[in-house]
């Protein structure tokens, strides 16, 4: 008994590693074609559901795909509506993995493909260390082990059915029992495509019946979520929005699929005899996994747009939340471009804070508290910004990339200057004006910060030329407005209208709001400049 089991065991884990050795090879032989198969699916539903069943198809791991798809929208590579039709695509791409161990795992003698699938593999790995030989060697010497774990789970099963009888039949007990012994097995081994297997050739073996192993399949496919939901745990808003989907659908599809089981095992089987085929429960199976996961495709279409608009209200950040990031998502780090498309994003979003705070600063009639909700959140974004940088994986950057993220950082830096001269600003009282030449010469400083603000928090990305007159023209509105200001403030002083402690604290106060428009419109030129080479290389999605 002892001897079966470890061959069960043995045969699961040869399975799963074959699985990661695999999926590892073909994403790392694939390299950006990944990434450029993702971002094309933004375009409709269909080029995003193909993009999803070919890249899964691919990878072999729908789980890769999923994770990837949440840093692609995280990153502003993919939309929201795009991300979920690849997913819903990469649902039915998984569904490859049963029709392999069908077609060709539980038919052909595994010795006379598993090794030299090996053999070949490994010589390959060894000669292209580091190359695209290497990575596809490391592929097929991973589908060669998952060949070899099929043919030990055939051995270890065929021996249990001599010893052990699992409950038979189609009742709602064993029904339940076969869906929740598919969730725990997806969650314990990572994986649905193994729980699918062992359904596949234990059914296949005779230790257990068609409908329970259906409902297995059924069980695994709901616990992929799992590692979605994993992923969103304290994540941005949009990986939460993407995980939700995921569980959506693969629940609904799991309950559409249970409710229609017997009817749709039985319509398989005739089928299939029409065509005059025997009966082979792992053909059954594959077709059904295929096929429930179609369905719940077209059930959901009819009203994809509108769960995708109520998701878009979902997990919105909370007003005392705003300084969390956005876009800054783990599942990012391990690709530098990616990382670097998140960051921009996270820029752009601090850019808008700063630009307000400052804004905020220069109205006189606002009492201002020592820290404003403002200032607080571009504290807790340039903190976050500094660790995602430092998490980033730099070994595998290119040049191009490196040079970008030197181009982030600088605005960074001009971004942090911009809190310390906001802080410096609050700390000081609100200004008196004590004669209208003063108060006119205030207004017009106010007026003309308030302006440049609100004209540069709107992103223009195709006119750089016109973009740095722009720049050009608001430092010297700036600059005129704040020497009127400095002039009046200095007047009223010499004639003791304001002491001169009151004229020196008026004068810090109005020298840091310059500083910090200052600091602002470099900020914002290096920003531009960067989003107009994304733009006009087509990366950026803006």
């Amino acid at each position: 008994m002892y001897l079966m089991i470890s061959t069960v065991l043995g045969g699961v884990g040869l399975f799963l590693l074959g699985m990661t050795m695999m999926t590892d090879g073909m994403r790392l032989a694939a390299g950006s074609t990944l990434s450029n198969i993702l971002q094309g699916a933004t375009r409709t539903r269909w080029s995003a559901l193909a993009s999803g069943m070919g890249v899964t198809a691919l990878v072999q791991s729908s789980s890769a795909v999923t994770i990837a798809s949440i840093g692609f929208v995280n990153a502003g590579l993919l939309t929201l509506t795009g991300a979920i039709w690849v997913l819903l695509g990469a649902n039915v791409g998984s569904t490859m993995t049963g029709w392999i161990v069908a077609m060709l795992g539980l038919k052909l003698k595994i010795d006379l493909l598993a090794m030299p699938l090996i053999g070949v593999g490994v010589f390959m790995r060894l000669m292209g260390n580091g190359k695209q030989l290497g990575a596809f060697g490391q592929a097929l010497t991973g589908f060669g082990l998952l060949f070899l774990g099929i043919a030990m789970l055939q051995t270890g099963f065929a021996e249990l059915t001599t010893r052990v009888e699992l409950p038979q039949g189609d009742g709602l007990t064993t029904i339940f029992l076969s869906v929740l012994i598919g969730m725990v097995l997806t969650i314990l081994m990572q994986s649905s495509s193994a729980s699918t297997v062992v359904a596949l050739t234990a059914a296949q073996g005779g230790l257990i019946g068609v409908e329970g192993a259906a409902a297995v399949v059924i069980g695994a496919n709901v616990a992929t979520s799992f590692k979605a939901v994993l992923a969103a745990l304290g994540a941005t808003p949009n990986a939460r929005r993407v995980a939700a989907a995921h569980v959506f659908f693969n629940v609904l599809t799991a309950i559409v699929a249970l409710g229609l089981l017997p009817f749709l095992i039985d319509g398989i089987h005739w089928t299939r005899g029409l065509g005059g085929s025997t009966f082979d429960p792992a053909i059954t199976l594959a077709i059904f996994n295929t096929l429930f996961n179609v369905m719940g495709i077209m059930i959901i279409w009819p009203f994809s747009d509108y769960l995708i608009n109520k998701l878009r209200g979902l997990f919105e950040l909370k007003q005392h939340d705003i300084g969390r990031p956005r876009f800054l998502d783990e599942t990012t780090l391990p690709v530098p471009t990616l990382a670097a498309q998140a960051l921009s994003r996270e820029i752009m979003r601090m850019m808008r804070f700063a630009w307000q705070g400052v804004s905020q600063t220069v109205k006189p009639q606002v009492s201002l508290p020592s820290e404003n909700t403002l200032q607080l959140s571009l504290a807790g974004l340039l903190l976050a910004s500094e660790k995602f940088v430092t998490s980033m994986n730099r070994s595998a950057m290119d040049a191009s990339t490196a040079d970008r993220l030197a181009h982030l950082l600088r605005v960074r830096r001009y971004l942090e200057n911009v809190q310390d001269l906001m802080i410096e600003v609050l700390k000081r009282p609100q200004v008196s004006l004590k004669n209208d030449t003063m108060r006119q010469a205030f207004q017009l400083f106010e007026t003309t910060v308030i302006n440049v603000a609100k004209k540069f928090e709107s992103i223009q990305t195709e006119d750089i030329n016109g973009f740095e007159l722009s720049l050009s023209d608001a430092k010297s509105q700036i600059d005129e407005a704040y020497q009127s200001l400095k002039s009046n403030t200095l007047t009223a002083g010499a004639l003791g209208q304001l002491s001169i402690q009151e004229m020196e604290s008026a004068l810090v106060r109005f020298s840091a709001q310059r500083r910090a428009m200052q600091q602002l419109l470099k900020a914002q030129g290096y920003l531009e400049k960067d989003l107009y080479n994304q733009f006009v290389n087509g990366q950026a999605s803006v």
